[in-house]
């Protein structure tokens, strides 16, 4: 069973299938996250790298680097960043879209490198996308050296994010949840400030920050917005594409019905807040 809003805690999770499911995934999407979630997720990296005092010759990993977006804004800041992702795919996008940055594969939940290797590990929207995501926020602390700081990003709850609730409401209320995906962890469990500095802390972190970034998303019609979930991401894509013909038309209806108080000017203005989190590393 799929819950999207809301994920009970003990659902049982088989962590190595939602793993295998995300990494098939993310093989069959990463070409098309550019064109698509991109322009949305990118309004969040300078703050990031802000909040994490990025600059001039600091070691920066991006663990679920995606399309490589902040580690390149890394360097042009100057510092020496290395993007890893799970998906060759999103490796290989990444390395098209920025070839003068060095990407690599590499397992957030186990991450090949030494102790104290980096002065910031950034993880921008990865965190919702991992089965054992307390264990890379471990590995995280692990691979940072004293004073070493981490940040990470993800969606807002979609009350407030509308880019999400439209879709995932539609989904819920004429859609079909029964379908075979395996469970994985809350896709919203981090949305929420104290949930974020909770794990920070748990993991070993100090002085957790928290803060809402107000991001935006122009989608020109409803239909697109749907799309874009249709041909992007993972975990939603594959509920809506288990759809019979039928489900699938009325959950196209209700977005439509959903979107009608974000239209502006001819197209959905929507808002899709994120949550962006900080910490450092006991000196």
């Amino acid at each position: 069973m799929v819950v999207l809003l809301r994920m009970p805690s003990d659902l049982p999770i088989d962590p190595e299938a939602f793993k295998r499911f995300e990494h098939t995934g993310w093989g069959e999407v990463a070409h098309n996250y550019h064109d698509s979630f991109g322009r949305l997720t990118t309004q969040a990296v300078e703050p990031m790298l802000d909040a994490s005092g990025v600059g001039e010759g600091t070691r920066l990993l991006d663990v679920a680097t995606g399309p490589g977006y902040v580690a390149a804004a890394a360097v042009r800041r100057g510092a020496r960043a290395l993007g890893i992702d799970f998906s060759s795919s999103m490796v290989a996008e990444a390395r098209r879209l920025h070839p003068a940055v060095e990407f690599r594969e590499g397992d957030a939940e186990a991450l090949p490198f030494e102790r104290d290797t980096f002065d910031v590990v950034t993880i921008p929207f990865g965190l919702l996308h991992l089965a054992r995501p307390d264990t890379a926020l471990a590995e995280a602390l692990r691979v940072l050296g004293p004073g070493g700081r981490v940040a990470f990003t993800v969606w807002d709850a979609p009350e407030r994010a509308a880019t999400f609730g439209i879709v995932l409401r539609a989904v819920e209320a004429r859609g079909d949840l029964e379908v075979p995906i395996p469970s994985g962890p809350s896709f919203f469990r981090f949305s929420d400030a104290e949930e974020c500095r909770r794990a920070l802390a748990e993991a070993g972190f100090a002085a957790p920050s928290v803060r809402t970034l107000p991001l935006s998303w122009r989608v020109p019609s409803a239909d697109a917005l749907l799309d874009l979930f249709l041909e992007s991401g993972v975990r939603t894509r594959a509920l809506l594409r288990a759809q019979t013909p039928e489900a699938l038309a009325a959950i196209r209806a209700a977005v439509h019905e959903g979107a009608r108080a974000y239209q502006r000017d001819g197209a959905l203005e929507l808002p899709a807040p994120c949550v962006l989190a900080w910490a450092a590393k006991p000196g």
